[in-house]
């Protein structure tokens, strides 16, 4: 439930991180002022035994988000993937939250299957191990199938989970409105529209026929992927808060001692998976939004497997287009072109100028260009992102937040196989192949046809259309404020074209 009594579910996570030492770990990770360190040391002590105290045998930082709930350790799943922000030591500690979080008894497990499925547990399988990995949502056992023998994974939510969810989203809900009341440049970023893109991605993961749905339609889009596989669901054994899916055999990708065992070029993997990520979102619109290395295996002979689909990205035909072209000016230097479509798009208010615009871009694209990835300050150039969205007025595109938040993940899963691994290089052959069928006379050939396609199906109501467009032409209404849409994608910071910038130097959390 919404409201003021969420004030205490915010001061007890800010007592609890200070009452787990977490809160002095991440000031000194992020490297923040010194004053910043100062107050937020100040304010938060007097009210450190109200936190909770977590479980002692963790770090400091993933027992605070353990002991707050599933909706924090979300967020520390992603700083998982970004040891340039955080730190090595940090990111390694934070993969805990992946897959390896208490387990619930498998009691109670069972229990949840056999009232899901309304049989009896022998009827459906053979055989149900403990619980081999746990996350914020749900835990995984390996089984095998009654029927055939086949060894699968059945998925079980955690007990209380949608009601420990729906708590943190009401008290994030509470903590935007104070932002936005007390810092009213904030509201560009539109802070309530992303924590609302964040309930409704929520929502979704919370009801695993979704999931399975998704891994079918995923699975269908990328059957002709080399090297990249899935688990298929096994649909008489999936409902609401339990779902089974083929076994994913394989090494962990977070593991870079197991890989390297195997003999696995990690280069060559960091590389495929940013092409694969990249092919997904341009190709097909459809992408895997929770790609950190805890959802992704790697078979013997080098194949990716990736599974948890509970979060997934969707995005239109003339959005991919955009972010397409944003792409492919920046590895072609032209800057114009990219500051053209940001303001073609409606990312930068038509009132501003574009050529300062594009000149903005240069100055944060130029420098970074052949620089060595280990050498460039994540910290410095996103606060410089920062000052260019606010510069240019710049509002928060909830219909990208997934997009580059999940390129943020997939950046920082790259570069944990790969530190020096190139973006821009990464990047330019899958988007040059998008615009070459994309973008230019081919394309527009193919949406003409596709518009003669639409207009022929409402043939027959045309004249009425163009009558009824006319006369509320001729008898305009009051203007209404239209109300603001919160996008079907999302997780971000920056507004809507630097979203595209962010994704393209891995710049953004």
């Amino acid at each position: 439930m919404r409201g003021p009594h969420n004030i205490w579910r915010l001061v007890r996570t800010g007592a609890t991180f200070e009452r787990t030492g977490a809160m002095a770990e991440v000031l000194e990770a992020m490297n923040a002022p010194s004053r910043l360190r100062l107050a937020a040391r100040v304010l938060g002590w007097p009210f450190k035994m109200l936190g909770l105290k977590g479980d002692e045998s963790l770090p400091p930082l993933v027992r605070a988000l353990t002991a707050l709930g599933p909706a924090y350790i979300k967020f520390g799943q992603t700083l998982a993937t970004r040891p340039d922000v955080v730190g090595q030591e940090l990111a390694d500690q934070l993969r805990y939250l992946q897959d390896k979080l208490a387990p619930f008894p498998r009691a109670e497990a069972v229990a949840q299957i056999e009232a899901e499925l309304g049989i009896r547990l022998a009827e459906a399988f053979s055989e149900l191990s403990e619980p081999v990995a746990a996350a914020s949502i749900a835990q995984v056992h390996q089984a095998r199938l009654a029927e055939t023998g086949a060894k699968v994974a059945v998925k079980v939510l955690r007990p209380g989970v949608e009601r420990a969810f729906r708590r943190d989203v009401d008290a994030f809900h509470l903590a935007a409105q104070i932002i936005e009341l007390l810092l009213p440049k904030s509201r560009r970023l539109r802070p309530l529209d992303v924590i609302a893109h964040f309930e409704e991605l929520v929502e979704g993961e919370l009801d695993l026929r979704i999931e399975a749905a998704s891994a079918a339609e995923f699975a269908a889009n990328t059957e002709g992927d080399e090297g990249f596989s899935l688990p298929r669901p096994v649909w008489h054994l999936s409902q609401r808060r339990v779902m089974t899916l083929g076994w994913a055999e394989g090494v962990p990708m977070g593991d870079n001692a197991a890989l390297d065992a195997l003999g696995i070029d990690r280069r060559e993997l960091g590389t495929r998976v940013l092409t694969l990520f990249l092919r997904h979102a341009l190709r097909d619109g459809f992408f895997h939004g929770d790609m950190h290395q805890g959802n992704m295996k790697v078979t013997a002979d080098g194949g990716i497997i990736a599974f948890d689909f509970g979060i997934m990205g969707r995005i239109d035909a003339y959005t991919r287009r955009a972010y397409a072209e944003i792409l492919f000016g920046f590895i072609r230097k032209d800057y114009r072109r990219v500051a053209e479509v940001h303001f073609e798009a409606g990312y930068v208010p038509p009132d501003r100028d574009i050529d300062d615009f594009a000149r903005a871009l240069r100055s944060v694209g130029e420098p970074i260009f052949g620089m060595d990835a280990r050498y460039i300050s994540m910290a410095k150039l996103l606060a410089y992102l920062f000052e260019v969205t606010e510069r240019f007025g710049m509002e928060t595109r909830t219909e990208l937040i997934l997009l580059q938040r999940t390129m943020v993940v997939v950046e920082g899963v790259a570069r944990s196989l790969n530190p020096e691994i190139n973006m821009w290089q990464v990047a330019k052959p899958v988007v040059e192949e998008y615009v070459r069928t994309h973008v230019g006379p081919q394309a527009f050939a193919r949406d003409l046809a596709q518009t003669a396609k639409i207009l022929s199906r409402f043939g027959p109501r045309l004249p009425r259309l163009v009558e009824d467009a006319l006369i509320a032409q001729a008898h305009p209404k009051p203007e209404q404020t239209p109300a603001r849409r919160v996008g079907p994608l999302g997780y971000g910071l920056a507004g809507g074209g630097l979203v595209a910038l962010g994704v393209v130097i891995g710049a953004a959390l």
